[in-house]
């Protein structure tokens, strides 16, 4: 399941969890069976069997949230902002003319020379859509592309294929 936030459950989804898990804790104490426990919040038996075990060792401790999942972003708030600036900037900014396209291999290497941090291809997408970027296509076109004769396709040879 993905998550709006670019991974994870928000801090309000994480409370709303774990006030679940701690109702099923007070079942637990009062010996509810662990199906019923799982009918009744809507959630699997493998999930009350989890939860109960870990209420078992640790008590209600033990089914506090454990905040946010995932490794934590190697760069701080301060280069965040500072990436984000050079992405502002654009390539020619920093030596990738060939076009005028961010790929994440260039974001990559831009990481690399900014911050000297190695970042994956699959990191540096979940970092620029953490960030708030998303993947742009460009309206890219041939130059060789005669619009005239695509006029033409579309009004004769297209309509009578379809047919």
């Amino acid at each position: 399941m993905r998550y709006a936030d670019g991974g994870g459950l928000s801090e309000r989804g994480r409370a709303t969890r774990e006030q679940v898990r701690l109702q099923a804790a007070g079942w637990f104490a009062r010996d509810v069976p662990v199906g019923e426990i799982a009918r009744r919040l809507r959630v699997s038996t493998n999930a009350v069997y989890t939860w109960r075990r870990r209420w078992r060792a640790e008590g209600e401790a033990g089914l506090a949230s454990k905040g946010p999942g995932g490794s934590s972003c190697r760069l701080d708030e301060r280069r965040l902002a500072r990436l984000a600036e050079a992405l502002e900037r654009g390539p020619a900014a920093y030596g990738f003319g060939e076009d005028q396209r961010w790929t994440l291999a260039r974001v990559s290497d831009l990481i690399a020379r900014l911050f000297h941090t190695r970042y994956t291809l699959r990191g540096v997408s979940y970092l620029l859509h953490r960030m708030g970027f998303s993947p742009q296509v460009p309206a890219h076109r041939a130059i060789e592309r005669d619009e005239d004769a695509v006029v033409t396709w579309r009004r004769e040879t297209w309509p009578a294929g379809k047919r």
